[in-house]
């Protein structure tokens, strides 16, 4: 065995082959590098998961997907309408509106002069004739001005006569008195004269404003209202008293100002009180000539053909008949439409809608008179809401 550790066979710990020390060595220095390329490393990659708006897409297509299956929109519908056949008939274009009792001729009663109420003589309800007293008010201070009155007409009288006794004795001594004096005697008379006629006059005014403090009926009828009581100071504006005649009672009411051309009087109504079922027979007598600026309402009285004795201020509907026609074609008014061209009508035409202009008369009524565009027979869609010409349409009944 040789000493020369050269010439040794040395086995390499990492490769573990024997290596000849007397060829070209590989230095048994061992490098990061040469550890790094010998040794095997695995690397871990993390697993791929799909994201959340992924499965949201997913979602929603498979929904549209499912409304498409289920809805076949690319189908045509076919949408189900009650169906009426045009038949000609009696139709009647009625103006329904509201209106009062109210008595044709009416007053309400004021006082003439102002003052203290001392006397009430009638009653709310109670009837009275005309020139009645209704009330007195207190008049001492108008007696006090016609005992005046009295007095100065008294004096004047006096004078007057005074007058005359100065001018019939002036006129007895004829020449023996100046000319100038008889004239003065005739003057003096003539000046009596006068201020007893203006005393009069003034008497006279004194005992008629006497007589306006008592307050009497200006006409014959029912006292609807008392407004006032005994002790109250009243001037000429306080209303004391409503008298009516309630043998004549009317309806009052207003129309629209769109309707005003044509209503007129002469017209037939039928009035219903309220709290009754039963309709009365009216007539339209007054039609206003001006139409209220303010409310755009036309003022209309309505007359009963049979006088009836009811409450004043009651409620009554009026159906006011405008127009009559024993064979007239309508149509509801939902199965009209309306766009810019005018009015229009969808008729049933073997299972199609044919949408058809028409010419309506626009009135306050579930049907309305059509003039032109539909003929007796012809099949109308009652409801045309939502309904495009040439649309499947299936009749229905009612």
């Amino acid at each position: 065995m040789s000493n020369n550790p050269e010439s040794e066979n040395r086995s390499d710990p990492i490769s573990g082959e024997l290596q000849d020390a007397s060829s070209t060595a590989t230095p048994l220095v061992r490098t990061p590098s040469t550890t790094l390329d010998r040794v095997s490393h695995k690397v871990v990659q993390p697993r791929s998961r799909p994201s959340f708006l992924v499965w949201a897409g997913l979602a929603v297509a498979a929904t549209i997907a499912g409304w498409l299956i289920y809805a076949q929109p690319w189908v045509a519908r076919v949408s189900e309408r009650v169906v009426e056949s045009v038949t000609p008939g009696p139709l009647s274009r009625i103006l329904a509106v509201n209106g009062r009792i109210a008595a044709i001729h009416s007053v309400d009663v004021r006082s003439p002069v102002a003052g203290t109420l001392t006397h009430l003589m009638a009653e709310e309800g109670e009837r009275v004739e005309r020139g009645a007293i209704l009330a007195r008010l207190d008049d001492t201070p108008q007696q006090a001005v016609v005992r005046q009155a009295v007095a100065a007409l008294d004096h004047g009288i006096v004078a007057q006569q005074q007058a005359q006794a100065a001018l019939t004795r002036a006129t007895a001594l004829g020449v023996n008195i100046a000319r100038s004096t008889q004239e003065d005697a005739q003057r003096s008379l003539e000046q009596a004269q006068r201020e007893t006629g203006r005393l009069q006059a003034l008497y006279d005014q004194a005992q008629y404003q006497l007589t306006r403090y008592r307050i009497t009926a200006p006409m014959t009828g029912t006292i609807l209202t008392r407004s006032v009581e005994p002790g109250q100071v009243i001037d000429l504006s306080t209303p004391l008293f409503t008298i009516a005649d309630l043998s004549d009672l009317i309806v009052e009411t207003d129309v629209d100002e769109v309707y005003a051309t044509q209503i007129r009087p002469g017209m037939p109504a039928l009035l219903r009180l309220a709290g009754e079922t039963g309709n009365l027979a009216g007539t339209v007598y007054f039609v206003a000539p001006l139409v209220d600026a303010a409310t755009g309402g036309l003022d209309v009285k309505i007359r009963f053909t049979e006088p009836r004795q009811v409450p004043v201020g009651l409620t009554v509907t009026a159906n006011i008949i405008i127009d009559q026609q024993d064979a007239a074609i309508s149509a509801p008014r939902s199965a009209i439409i309306s766009n810019t061209t005018g009015s229009a009508v969808f008729l049933l035409d073997n299972g199609l809608a044919r949408q058809t202009p028409v010419t309506v008369l626009d009135w306050p009524a579930e049907r309305l008179l059509v003039s032109e565009g539909l003929n007796a027979g012809d099949q109308l869609i009652v409801d045309a809401s939502g309904l495009s010409d040439a649309q499947r349409v299936k009749a229905v009944n009612p």
